[in-house]
C-alpha cells in the first residue's frame, strides 16, 4: 500500500499541511504503538488548550528531530556536534508561513535574533511538521524580553536516585513556597525530573530571577538533605539537584504538553500536586494518553495565571546570603562568579580567581 504523500490538520481557522505523514517518528515499543509524524501533528492540536497557555506570546525555540527519534540519536547542543541527528531552532525557519509571528530577543553574547513566538495553535501545529517535538519557550512574553514571568524550578535527579525522590523534593518545595506566599504548578520532565513553575511578576530581569532561585535551591537544601546547589557534577552525590541556571538568558525548559525525544514519546505533563503525589511512572504520560486526561479533567495549571507573585521574598534571602555561582559554560563570564574549573582538577598555584590557568 502506497504511503500518503501529504495530508492535512485542522488548526483552529487553518488547515495546515502535513508532508510525509505516515513518516515514523518514534518506533513501537512494548507499551506504545509506532507513532507518526500525522499522530504528531495531532497531538499538538489536541492539547491545543494547555499548550498555547505554556506558548503563547513567548519567543520559543524548537527542538527539531527531523528523522524522528531512534536510539543512539544525538542532540545537538554546539558546534562540535555537527554531524548530530537533531538541533535546537532559536530562529524563524525559512519557508515559514505568513501568519507565523516573531519577536527580537537578545542572547549572552549580546547578538540578537528573531525567534518564533506563537499566538495561535496552528504556528505549533506548522513547527511539528518541521519536525519539532519540544518547544523550549523563554521565560518572558513578547510585551518584555528582558524581565521574566515564570520562575522555574528544576529539579533534576542526579544518578542513584528516582522519580520517588524527585517526587519527594517537589513536595517539600512546594511547602517552601507556601512559607513564602507564593504558589507552585509542578508537572514532570518527560523522563525523571520535575519542574515547579511560580508566575511572578515582570519586574526584575534575568540576573535577579536567577538569583531567586539559588536562595530557593539553598533554603531547600536545608529542609532535605537530598537536595543540592553544586554545580559541579562531581560535588552532587545522590541527590536532586536544583537547577538555578534554567532561569539564566537563553536557558530554556521543554514546555507543558511537549513530547520528549524518549522511547514511548513521553509528554512533560502538568499535574496537580495530590496526583504528582501518587505518581510512580511518568513514562505513562505520553501522546497516547495526556490528550484524553485533558479533555477530560482539563489542565492543572489552568489558573496559572491568576496571580503573579512578587519575587522579594526570595530576593531577601538572596541578600542574606549573595554568594555566587557558576553560570553555564556558553555564559559570558560574570561578575564575583567563582573559577569555572572542575573541583577536582583545581590546583591552587595554577589557577587564578578568575578560573584562568597560570603557565607553570
Amino acid at each position: 500500500m502506497a504511503k500518503a504523500s501529504e495530508a492535512y490538520v485542522r488548526a483552529g481557522e487553518r488547515e495546515v499541511r502535513i508532508s510525509s505523514p505516515d513518516r515514523v517518528i518514534y518506533e513501537a515499543t512494548d507499551r506504545t504503538p509506532a507513532v507518526t509524524k500525522l499522530m504528531v501533528a495531532e497531538y499538538v492540536t489536541s492539547v491545543e488548550d494547555g499548550l498555547m497557555r505554556a506558548l503563547r506570546d513567548r519567543p520559543t525555540a524548537l527542538e527539531r528531530w527531523t528523522s524522528g527519534v531512534r536510539e543512539g540519536m544525538k542532540l545537538a547542543t554546539g558546534p562540535q556536534d555537527r554531524n548530530a541527528d537533531a538541533f535546537y531552532q532559536k530562529r524563524v525557519p525559512k519557508g515559514a508561513p505568513d501568519y507565523l509571528e516573531s519577536v527580537e530577543i537578545t542572547f549572552p553574547s549580546g547578538r540578537t535574533a528573531e525567534e518564533i513566538c506563537p499566538t495561535e495553535i496552528a504556528v505549533p501545529v506548522w513547527c511539528a511538521q518541521m519536525g519539532a517535538l519540544t518547544f523550549h519557550p523563554w521565560p518572558v512574553r513578547r510585551t518584555d524580553v528582558d524581565h521574566p514571568d515564570e520562575l522555574r524550578i528544576d529539579l533534576d535527579p542526579q544518578p542513584g536516585t528516582t522519580f520517588a525522590d524527585a517526587v519527594r523534593v517537589a513536595g517539600v518545595a512546594r511547602e517552601l513556597l507556601a512559607d513564602l506566599g507564593m504558589t507552585g504548578f509542578a508537572k514532570t520532565s518527560g523522563n525523571r525530573g520535575i519542574h515547579v513553575y511560580v508566575r511572578i511578576e515582570p519586574r526584575w530581569d534575568f540576573g535577579e530571577v536567577r538569583h531567586a532561585a539559588i536562595a530557593f535551591g539553598r533554603e531547600l537544601e536545608k529542609r532535605d538533605d537530598g537536595v543540592t546547589t553544586a554545580w559541579w557534577k562531581e560535588e552532587r552525590g545522590e541527590r536532586i539537584f536544583v537547577d538555578f541556571n534554567q532561569n539564566t538568558r537563553d536557558r530554556t525548559i521543554a514546555s507543558a504538553y511537549s513530547l520528549r525525544p524518549l522511547p514511548g514519546a513521553p509528554v512533560s505533563t502538568p499535574l496537580a500536586w495530590d496526583e504528582l503525589a501518587s505518581l510512580t511512572s511518568p513514562a505513562d504520560l505520553n501522546l497516547f494518553s495526556v490528550p484524553s486526561r485533558l479533555a477530560v479533567d482539563g489542565d492543572p495549571w489552568a489558573t496559572i495565571d491568576d496571580v503573579h507573585h512578587s519575587l522579594q521574598p526570595l530576593l531577601d534571602l538572596w541578600d542574606e546570603h549573595p554568594v555566587e555561582l557558576n553560570y553555564p559554560p556558553d555564559h559570558p563570564k560574570m561578575p564575583g562568579e567563582p573559577p569555572r574549573v572542575q573541583p577536582s582538577k583545581k590546583v591552587a598555584e595554577h589557577w587564578d580567581a578568575d578560573g584562568n590557568r597560570i603557565a607553570d
